[in-house]
């Protein structure tokens, strides 16, 4: 794998990880990783999947889903920049398949990891030992979040929080998203969606638009 060099890159390493790893570790990242870029809405990782890359994301978000046993799908979570995904960790360690599907939530840079440095650089750099529990414990809170999301609030409450998640996420609290879409990640229906939605526009929490909403309640 050649070894990246392109100036671009090495200054969103710097920005996004320059803080949290040593200049020896980032420099074996730009040495063994490989550069990659993928529009809003690739599919990034499967369930099922067997893992042969961890990402370090640069720019953009990922959002993390599981699915249950009809298909159908709930966010668990987001993977913003200077990040990665925690349970990609697990996976390698284990060389188990993924429980989790991965998509781009925007457009996305990022640089692949080969698995097999993950527990190298484990007994090598203190910084990526630090790094990789802090994101275990981030992934945990938010997976503890969503289930008490789940459990204890209202459905028009677990939509405002949504959109206030995707809006934070985006840095931009105008959405460009349909119904159908918040629909099949928050694993309801169309119609709940859209009474909800017109509630929360009541309430002056939200504005609608053609094919995109305003957040105002952030």
């Amino acid at each position: 794998m050649p070894q990246i060099t392109d100036p671009y890159v090495m200054d969103l390493l710097q920005e996004q990880y320059g803080f949290l790893l040593e200049p020896a570790l980032l420099e074996e990242v730009l040495q063994v990783g490989a550069f990659k870029t993928a529009p809003e809405g690739t599919e990034l990782m499967d369930i099922g999947d067997t893992l042969q890359f961890m990402p370090l994301l640069l720019s953009g978000a990922i959002k993390v889903l599981r699915e249950d046993k009809e298909g159908n799908e709930l966010v668990l979570y987001y993977i913003e920049k200077g990040d990665t995904c925690a349970m990609s960790f697990s996976c390698c360690l284990g060389t188990h398949k993924s429980q989790v599907r991965t998509v781009a939530e925007s457009d996305v840079e990022l640089i692949m990891i080969p698995v097999k440095y993950m527990t190298l650089w484990m007994g090598s750099y203190p910084t990526w030992q630090q790094f990789i529990v802090e994101s275990y414990h981030m992934r945990m809170v938010e997976l503890l979040d969503t289930v008490d999301t789940l459990a204890f609030m209202r459905m028009d409450e677990r939509l405002l929080k949504y959109l206030q998640d995707k809006a934070m996420v985006a840095g931009n609290d105008t959405l460009k998203t349909t119904h159908h879409e918040i629909a099949k990640d928050l694993n309801t229906s169309r119609v709940v969606v859209s009474r909800l939605l017109k509630k929360l526009e009541n309430e002056g929490k939200i504005q609608l638009r053609r094919n995109e909403l305003l957040v105002l309640a952030l």
